[in-house]
C-alpha cells in the first residue's frame, strides 16, 4: 500500500476555544512508528501554556456547572455525532501515529462514540439520593456537584478511546478539563479536541496541552487550580503522580500496569482458547493495559496447545497498520523495542525456552519500523521476572499447573489485578474462577481484552489506587456528594436530640 509521507504541518494547542502556539514556540516532531515517516510537528508546552489552560477553565467553570446537565448531554451527542462522521479519518490518523491495524484503530474511536452517547444520557440521571429523615417536616437527599478543574493526563496505546473515557464523564458531571495527551500521539487527541470545538462547547470548557509530562503533566498535577488528576500510564509515573497530589489533598485515580492472565483448563475448547489468546496477546502488539502476558495452562492441555498456537503465531502477518494484510503493527517507538528485547536476555538467564520470536524483524520495509516477532515463552514458573514485570509488547509466557487451585494462585501472584480469563467447559470451575480471580475484570471462555464501556474498568492492587473508569464508577469519582436538609417544620429541631 503506497502511503503519503507527513508534510510536516505544525499543529498548535486549544487553549479557551483558540488554537495557539506553546508559550516560547518551542515543538517537537512526530514520526510514523512503522516506517519513521514526519507526521507534524507539535507544541512543546511548559508552565506559561499549563498557566493559561487552567485560568481558561477556572474561569469557564462557573457557567459550565451551571448549565443543566441534560444541555451538557445535548453537546456530548453532538460530539458523538462528529465521531461517527469522522470515525474513519480519526482512525487512519491513529494508525499511523500509533501503529495499531486500522480495525484496532476503528474500534479505539467507536469507543469514544459508544461513550459520547452513553455519558450523554447519564445528564438525564446523574442520580443522588432521597432518604427518609429522622424528624417530621423535614427532607433529606443528596444530590452530586462536580469537582471544578479535572487534569486528564492519557497514554500512547488508547489515544482517542482513554481521553473519551476521562473528559466526557468530567465534563457531564459540570467539571472543566486540561487534557494532556502522550507525546507518543498528540494528532490523534488534536483530532478528537477539534470535534469538541466543532460540537460547540463553550470556551474553555475542554483545553489541550501538548508535551512532556516534566513539562506540563507534572505542572498540571501541582497547578492550585486543578482539582483533579486522572492519570493512565506507568507506574512509576502513577506513585509520583500520586505523591504530589496528596500533598495538596487532591483527588486523584490512578490507572496503571498489568500482568494479564488466560487460564485453560484440560477441558477447554482449544480452538476457542487459541483465538483468544491470539488476540489477546498479540492484538495492539501487546502493547494493552490488558494485553495476555501470562497463559496459564493445566498439564494434559499444554502440548496440544502449545502445538497450535505455535502454528497460528507464524502465520501472523507484520506491516503497517494501513495494509489489509497486516495482523500486527510496530511497538510505538525505538525505546520500547529495546526494552521488549531486553527481556530475551532475561528469559535466557532465567533459563526459559524461546519456542518462537525473540527478535526485532528486520527485513524489507520492516527494517524502518519497530518491529517485533510475536514471541512465546516456554518453561516459565511462577516468581520469574518474565512472569512478574510488564514487558507492555507482542511476548506471551506459558506456566504449566496441575489444578486449577493452582492456576488461580499463580494469576493472583503478581502486583497487578487487571484482567484475567479462564477457558473451561466446567460450570463449577468457571464459577469458581469468577469468585476467587483477584483482578478488576474477568472474562470467561474470552480473552483478557474487550471491555465495554457501560461497565467500570479498574484493577486491584499495583494495577491502580482504587477508581474506576467508564460506566457508573466513572461518574462517582467525577462527582462529590453534598447532603442536604430542608427543615419546613418551622421551628428548630435537633437530628439525634429531638428524635
Amino acid at each position: 500500500m503506497s502511503m503519503t509521507a507527513g508534510d510536516g504541518t505544525a499543529y498548535r494547542n486549544y487553549i479557551n476555544g483558540e488554537w495557539v502556539a506553546a508559550a516560547d514556540g518551542r515543538t517537537g516532531e512526530n514520526y510514523d512508528p512503522a516506517n519513521g515517516e514526519l507526521i507534524g510537528h507539535f507544541p512543546r508546552s511548559g508552565q506559561a501554556d499549563v498557566d493559561r489552560a487552567a485560568a481558561a477553565a477556572r474561569t469557564a467553570f462557573e457557567s459550565w456547572r451551571k448549565t443543566p446537565a441534560p444541555k451538557r448531554g445535548e453537546v456530548l451527542y453532538r460530539v458523538g455525532r462528529l465521531l461517527e462522521e469522522r470515525k474513519e479519518d480519526i482512525a487512519r490518523t491513529l494508525t499511523r501515529e500509533m501503529g495499531k491495524v486500522l480495525v484496532e484503530a476503528r474500534g479505539d474511536v467507536q469507543e469514544a462514540i459508544d461513550m459520547a452517547y452513553y455519558m450523554a444520557g447519564e445528564g438525564r440521571r446523574l442520580f443522588g439520593s432521597i432518604v427518609p429523615s429522622e424528624l417530621p417536616n423535614k427532607a433529606a437527599y443528596g444530590v452530586r456537584d462536580p469537582l471544578g478543574v479535572v487534569a486528564c493526563i492519557t497514554p500512547w496505546n488508547f489515544p482517542v478511546a482513554i481521553p473519551s473515557w476521562k473528559t466526557m464523564a468530567a465534563l457531564i458531571a459540570g467539571n472543566t478539563v486540561i487534557l494532556k495527551p502522550a507525546t507518543d500521539t498528540p494528532h490523534s487527541a488534536v483530532k478528537y479536541v477539534e470535534v469538541f470545538a466543532d460540537a460547540g462547547l463553550p470556551a474553555g470548557v475542554l483545553n489541550l496541552v501538548m508535551g512532556s509530562g516534566s513539562e506540563v503533566g507534572m505542572p498540571l498535577v501541582r497547578h492550585p487550580d486543578v482539582a483533579a488528576i486522572s492519570f493512565t500510564g506507568s507506574n512509576e509515573v502513577g506513585r509520583e503522580v500520586n505523591v504530589e497530589a496528596a500533598r495538596e489533598l487532591k483527588r486523584v485515580t490512578l490507572e496503571l500496569g498489568g500482568k494479564n492472565a488466560i487460564i485453560v483448563l484440560d477441558d477447554a475448547d482449544l480452538d476457542l482458547a487459541v483465538d483468544g489468546i491470539l488476540w489477546s496477546a498479540f492484538g495492539t502488539t501487546g502493547q494493552r493495559c490488558t494485553a495476555c502476558s501470562r497463559l496459564i495452562v493445566q498439564r494434559g492441555a499444554r502440548g496440544e496447545l502449545e502445538r497450535r498456537l505455535l502454528e497460528r503465531i507464524e502465520k501472523l502477518r507484520l506491516g503497517h497498520g494501513l495494509a489489509e494484510t497486516t495482523d500486527v503493527g510496530p511497538l510505538i517507538n525505538a525505546s520500547q523495542l529495546e526494552r521488549v528485547h531486553s527481556y530475551m536476555s532475561v528469559a535466557q538467564r532465567e533459563g526459559v525456552r524461546i519456542l518462537c520470536g525473540g527478535e526485532p524483524a528486520r527485513e524489507g520495509d520492516l527494517a524502518r519500523g519497530n518491529f517485533y516477532r510475536p514471541t512465546l515463552f516456554a518453561g516459565v514458573k511462577a516468581g520469574m521476572r518474565v512472569e512478574q514485570e510488564e514487558i507492555f509488547g507482542p511476548v506471551l509466557a506459558m506456566i504449566e499447573v496441575e489444578s486449577l487451585e493452582e492456576a488461580i494462585a499463580v494469576n493472583n501472584g503478581t502486583k497487578f489485578g487487571l484482567s484475567s480469563s479462564i477457558f473451561t467447559s466446567n460450570i463449577n470451575a468457571a464459577q469458581t474462577a469468577m469468585r476467587d480471580l483477584a483482578t478488576g475484570i474477568v472474562y470467561v471462555n474470552a480473552g483478557t481484552i474487550g471491555a465495554e464501556i457501560q461497565l467500570p474498568f479498574g484493577g486491584t492492587r499495583g494495577t491502580g489506587n482504587g477508581h474506576r473508569e467508564a460506566g457508573l464508577g466513572a461518574l462517582e469519582f467525577f462527582t462529590e456528594w453534598k447532603a442536604i436538609y430542608v427543615d419546613y417544620s418551622g421551628k428548630l429541631q435537633r437530628a439525634q436530640i429531638d428524635a
